[in-house]
């Protein structure tokens, strides 16, 4: 279990943050990730606890204690974002002193009478598919990405279903970890170097694959802030030298025809999307 705030810090005059659990018989995962999409919304405190792996009828009354406990501290009902399967665990959760959010009876009952097929009920099933032809592809292209990360590799260039150039700090390794990690696409990356600049052209192992090439860019300022994290003070993070280097870029790949965007204020999710539009790789059925 932790104890996390949620949003940005605010002066010790604001209001107390308000309670939220995250309730799962598995990871947690889905209900955070629905959990924070919809507290996005809201332009407030949030004080997040997860509850994950609540499995057993003695853990469900556990977690209905924390929440009433929460309710008689804070004296306002804590928010609960539950994805528990099992019905007698989920009873025990509604009864506690919670606003709650119950992901399963929300979608799976109207979803059952829609498809007319009886739903598994299985506990953790979207994380227990560790021998699924999807998670084996998905670990393929986590290991070709990292193997493929800033230039390390030239082999098997042609297996990848995207490759990532740009200025060094733009992005690109994050970018290409999580299309390994959320889409099981084999994503390598490139940096676009001043020798690179100097010659006009891509890195000598690229034009075969242009098809392929998505470029990332960023504003000088927000580069030089970064790489001053890494490398205060040298000419590799100064203003004048990312000018440099991201004029050349941008100019280099309008010149090559490569499709790019910039990173300065875009998300890795929404980095990973456009991509996706723009690359459009087979998909798998789910």
């Amino acid at each position: 279990m932790t104890d996390d705030l949620l949003s940005d810090p605010t002066p010790p005059s604001a209001p107390t943050p308000r309670t939220v659990f995250f309730v799962s018989d598995g990871t947690g995962i889905t209900a955070e990730t629905f959990g924070h999409a919809v507290l996005s919304q809201f332009e407030m405190r949030f004080r997040q606890i997860r509850l994950p792996f609540i499995d057993s009828v003695e853990k469900a009354h556990d977690a209905a204690r924390r929440i009433n406990e929460s309710f008689a501290r804070d004296g306002q009902r804590p928010i609960v974002f539950s994805t528990l399967v099992k019905h007698e665990l989920s009873s025990v959760l509604r009864a506690a002193k919670g606003m709650h959010m119950d992901l399963f009876q929300t979608f799976v009952a109207p979803l059952e009478q829609e498809l007319e097929v009886k739903s598994t009920h299985t506990i953790g099933r979207i994380h227990n598919a560790v021998d699924s032809e999807e998670y084996k592809n998905r670990i393929e292209a986590i290991n070709f990405s990292l193997a493929h990360d800033d230039g390390q590799s030239h082999k098997n260039l042609a297996e990848a279903d995207v490759i990532l150039v740009g200025v060094s700090r733009s992005g690109k390794t994050p970018t290409s970890l999580y299309l390994a990690m959320q889409y099981g696409l084999k994503a390598a990356n490139y940096p676009l170097i001043p020798d690179d600049f100097e010659r006009g052209k891509l890195p000598s192992s690229l034009p075969p694959f242009k098809a392929k090439l998505f470029g990332l860019t960023i504003t000088p300022e927000r580069l030089s802030q970064i790489r001053n994290e890494r490398r205060a003070g040298s000419k590799y993070a100064s203003l004048e030298n990312c000018r440099y280097e991201v004029n050349e870029a941008e100019h280099l790949m309008r010149r090559e025809g490569i499709r790019w965007l910039s990173s300065t204020t875009k998300s890795i999710e929404e980095i990973a999307t456009t991509i996706l539009q723009e690359i459009k790789p087979d998909r798998r059925e789910y």
